[in-house]
């Protein structure tokens, strides 16, 4: 069939990947093409699909990131290349600190990692860590400088991938054949201006260091090493690669906008808040008293509070290794035997303010010899709040263990990852390919600087004994000989001695592992004369097998599993378990038609795949598409897709523990946003109602969850459709415009614990009132108190919207060499879930908040950058980004959808980076992102995990201008 000149540059333009802006649309012309070469493309296996073709391109839309893509972007974590492209939302970063794994994720269509399948040459990487919120494949184990390419495939996959691909698939195409020796430096920075007005006159209001001038840090230093050989009869390749990173931290101290716990008060103006566990002792009841020291007295708190942000990192620090080697060997012309073998180990550090007495309940008795004669007047005088035997019972007590210093979350992950497998021809019609894929995680976490809950009670119930020495009252009755008292009545005598008796390290172990073995045959049926009369070219297909297991461990100490640790929010406990599946996938590839008056061609391509789960669950995944090539000029592609997720170990046999959430409750406090008979529904008593002991003032809460053995899987299906754009009449235009709508039903996750206590409070839902456990005090943030919110298969995820991609190219006169103009970006229409069947839609497009949305969701993101490639072997590249206005997500009394009052702005950010190859061996290059240093926009209060330094990293620019040179030397 002879090939169009908008099919062949269709063909090509991936395979060439000499583009140098962000993202290839499925309709870039490659530099160099002709007919002639369009008749001898090799066939390839396209991402999104196994049958092998003359193009890169199929009725999916592909997104390729190219490796000078990552260099000129000054990329040396690959998350942070890709969090910048439109479809991509960010996860977990290395700009997390509470709540942080310690890995990289990547999240597509915002759906979740969960639900975005990564793969290395198109085989699966294995979870990327055995703790909650790490199950998506760690980004860290992929060396940048290795990346021959990276294709963004979004919609559901799972029918040629299998389970996991419900949002897409990221694939990272490895280089595989180098040969020669490499090596590459790349240094970077961040400086800002503290400039923020508002920011620094809420810090002098409160009387916080205002940080001020410029700033320079997280200093990020990255080299790599490449080497290839090839044999002597060019029959066979190793690759090989070392990597090294250092990433120097940055605390929240250092930026004026980060330095304190930003909340907005009821004129909408900023101030600094806080925690109320204070560094001074605090002892209260949350009602009748509320007493803080202040020297050798106790007076009123008058909401006082603890600065938590400017010890938390913005930057975690971060050592990263990684070495491996590719292989492959030709036995003959007609079968290859290849190898992969990958290792890395990460370390980092996440370091969140001190640990403390986070208000354990306690029985302070009035003969404590630790009190001084003022406190124990205050409590147990007249007036005061002991009892008549001497005891101020059930006091609650908060103090923050600043003498000891910040908590601090050691995270180590070591992977390492084997392929080994065969490819080759059977004959002229048909080929194989046939692997074994192993991976392995390996989790070591040592938690610093903790304190035990159990020895803080013990060590604030002092007496003396029969010498009149100060002890514990553990030590006298011989439950505790080692106790020492702590002295929080007077702060400034706290010892190390206390200090040590109190802390205590926590540590986890764990793993995750991977086994995949796979095969498959594709076939091209031409000469078996399976072809749809009048076109030339046969039916495609593959016939496979594959079997799968996935095992995880996670093996937490005494410490965490009990809750002892003061500042984990509750236990932690462990998970053990794993599935295997076994399938059987096939696709087809069918041309209709083939130069027809009316089209170039029209391809339906088919799949389907049946998974038997160990679970007893089975799955029927499949796919249904046509790609139509109009003429040169036009183009079209639609598709429809069935993917399925199977709960993994996490989900399906993780016990039922105590965690936080972010939150408000709305019976408390002095403007409670619901009634008294509303809020008597949650378990609240009457009396309660209103109460400040109800308000956590760092906005956590409690909350019960687990996995689930009884999850069925969940079910997506996909509908897309595009056209293609290349006019005539402008050469060198590009243009792909996609629409997408994915509705996932039955979706593995848990009914957020707002929705929980809003269907009970509001709507008077029995089964739902039964999730929520008030104690004494009314509150859901003290002790045990909390709300459960167990996994379970929800109502439905959907998200609909276009994505467009348009590149042009013009070539300058007088020789002056080419500008190439890229344009990618995403329009959300619709991000709704519905937690419950038949319940409220909450539809997140376009909003943020700290329960319901939690991340932001731009209705619009882009990117577009021009590049001059000039004719003294220079290539200047800018890029502008932009981000929309995401408004608060709020709802009225009557249930209505309304706008919050704290809307995050709009955001664009504009990058310059400079290539200039100054020998055919040497290449140097440096840049600026965010070359205006644009401040992120703040939110108060901001959830705990996403949320960090009042605002998003990972999804805007956080630390200010990123400074970055490098060099690519070559032998």
């Amino acid at each position: 069939m002879k090939l169009s000149n908008l099919s062949a540059t269709i063909r090509l333009s991936l395979l060439a990947c000499s583009t140098l802006t962000a993202g290839v649309s499925g309709i870039a012309h490659a530099e160099e093409t002709d007919a002639n070469a369009t008749n001898s493309v090799e066939r390839i296996e396209v991402t999104g699909t196994r049958i092998k073709r003359a193009a890169m391109t199929g009725a999916s839309p592909v997104t390729s990131v190219t490796a000078e893509d990552i260099k000129v972007a000054g990329i040396t974590r690959v998350e942070d290349l890709l969090n910048d492209m439109p479809a991509i939302f960010a996860d977990q970063t290395s700009g997390q600190a509470n709540g942080a794994t310690g890995t990289a994720t990547v999240n597509l269509r915002n759906l979740g990692t969960e639900r975005t399948l990564v793969l290395v040459n198109g085989r699966r990487l294995p979870s990327g860590s055995p703790v909650d919120g790490g199950i998506g494949a760690d980004l860290n184990q992929i060396p940048a400088a290795l990346v021959e390419r990276v294709d963004v495939l979004t919609g559901g996959s799972s029918a040629t991938y299998g389970s996991d691909a419900v949002a897409g698939v990221v694939n990272f195409i490895m280089r595989d054949d180098f040969e020669g020796f490499q090596v590459e430096y790349q240094g970077s920075v961040y400086q800002h201006d503290n400039d923020h007005k508002d920011m620094q006159r809420a810090l002098n209001d409160r009387g916080f260091p205002v940080p001020d001038g410029s700033q320079w840090d997280g200093d990020t230093h990255d080299i790599s090493l490449t080497f290839g050989a090839n044999s002597a009869d060019g029959r066979a390749n190793i690759t090989g690669y070392a990597t090294w990173r250092d990433i120097e931290e940055v605390t929240q101290d250092n930026r004026d906008y980060s330095a304190c716990a930003m909340n907005i008060d009821a004129t909408g103006k900023r101030v600094c808040g806080g925690s109320g566990t204070i560094p001074d002792g605090r002892i209260t009841d949350f009602d009748t008293y509320d007493y803080k020291v202040a020297g050798t007295d106790f007076v009123p708190t008058a909401g006082t509070v603890y600065n938590y942000g400017p010890l938390n990192y913005f930057q975690r620090p971060d050592k990263r290794k990684t070495f491996g080697l590719l292989g492959h060997y030709d036995f003959n012309d007609s079968h290859t035997f290849y190898a992969e073998f990958s290792y890395m180990d990460n370390r980092t550090v996440a370091q969140i303010a001190p640990s403390g007495s986070f208000f354990n309940q306690v029985d302070i008795s009035c003969d404590n010899p630790l009190l001084s004669d003022s406190q124990r007047n205050t409590l147990c005088g007249p007036g005061g709040v002991a009892n008549d035997d001497g005891v101020v019972e059930g006091a609650f007590i908060g103090k923050r263990n600043v003498e000891g210093g910040p908590r601090q979350d050691d995270i180590r992950h070591t992977s390492t990852r084997f392929v080994l497998g065969v490819r080759g021809e059977i004959d002229d019609n048909w080929t194989y390919d046939a692997y074994m894929n192993f991976g392995n995680v390996s989790y070591a976490q040592t938690y610093q600087n903790d304190m035990s809950t159990t020895r803080i009670i013990r060590s604030l119930q002092a007496t003396t004994d029969d010498d009149g020495n100060v002890v514990c009252k553990s030590v006298v009755d011989g439950s505790d000989p080692t106790c020492i008292p702590w002295n929080i009545f007077d702060p400034a005598n706290i010892t190390q001695e206390q200090i040590d008796y109190l802390t205590m390290p926590l540590f986890a172990r764990g793993d995750t592992r991977t086994k995949q073995i796979s095969g498959y045959v594709t076939g091209d049926l031409t000469e078996y004369g399976v072809v749809v009369p009048g076109t030339s070219t046969g039916v495609g297909v593959v016939f496979g097998l594959e079997h799968r297991k996935e095992s995880l461990d996670f093996n937490p100490d005494q410490g965490f599993q009990s809750g002892d640790g003061a500042g984990q929010g509750g236990p932690v406990l462990g998970v053990s378990g794993e599935f295997d599946v076994n399938e059987f996938f096939t696709e087809f590839n069918v041309p209709l038609i083939e130069d027809s008056e009316f089209a170039d061609y029209i391809t339906l391509e088919l799949a389907y795949r049946y998974s038997d789960y160990s679970t007893d669950k089975t799955t029927n995944t499949y796919k249904g598409a046509f790609d139509i090539r109009v003429n040169d000029q036009l183009g079209l592609r639609t598709s429809f897709q069935r993917a399925v997720r199977a709960g993994n170990v996490r989900d399906l046999f993780r016990s039922a523990g105590l965690g936080l959430f972010n939150w408000e409750d709305p019976c408390g406090g002095d403007n409670p946003t619901l009634t008294v008979e509303q809020c008597a529904r949650t378990g609240l008593d009457p009396s309660k109602y209103g109460s400040n002991a109800l308000i956590n003032p760092a906005g956590q809460y409690n909350s019960i969850t687990g996995g689930n053995p009884d999850l069925e899987p969940e079910k997506s299906d996909t509908i897309s459709f595009g056209i293609l754009l290349s006019p005539e009449a402008i050469e060198g235009l590009d243009i792909a415009i996609d629409y997408f709508d994915i509705t996932v039903e039955d979706a593995i996750q848990e009914i957020p614990e707002a929705t929980i206590f809003n269907q009970c409070a509001i709507n008077g839902n029995d089964e739902l009132c039964g999730l929520i456990n008030r104690g004494s005090t009314g509150s859901l943030w003290l002790g045990q108190d909390s709300i459960t919110a167990i996994d379970t298969n929800i109502g439905s995820v959907e998200t609909s919207g276009i994505d467009f991609d348009a590149s042009y190219r013009y070539n300058l006169p007088d020789d002056m060499g080419l500008l190439r103009f890229k344009l990618i970006g995403t329009w959300l229409d619709k991000f709704a879930t519905q937690n419950l069947p038949g319940g409220d839609i909450d539809d997140c497009a376009g909003r943020w908040d700290r329960a319901v949305c939690e991340y932001p969701v731009p209705d619009f993101k882009s990117n577009f950058s021009t590049t001059w490639v000039t004719p003294w072997d220079a290539n200047i590249t800018a890029t502008y980004r932009y981000v929309s206005e995401v408004k608060e997500f709020a709802r009225n009394d009557d249930g209505q959808v309304i706008d919050g009052p704290v809307p995050m702005t709009a955001r664009d950010y504009v990058d310059i980076a400079v290539t200039w190859n100054a020998s055919d061996n040497l290449q140097f290059r440096g840049g600026v992102n965010n070359i205006f240093d644009n401040t992120a926009p703040l939110v108060p209060n901001g959830p705990a995990g996403p949320a960090n330094g009042n605002t998003y990293p990972g999804f805007y620019d956080s630390l200010g201008r990123y400074i970055f040179a490098g060099f690519t030397f070559r032998l």
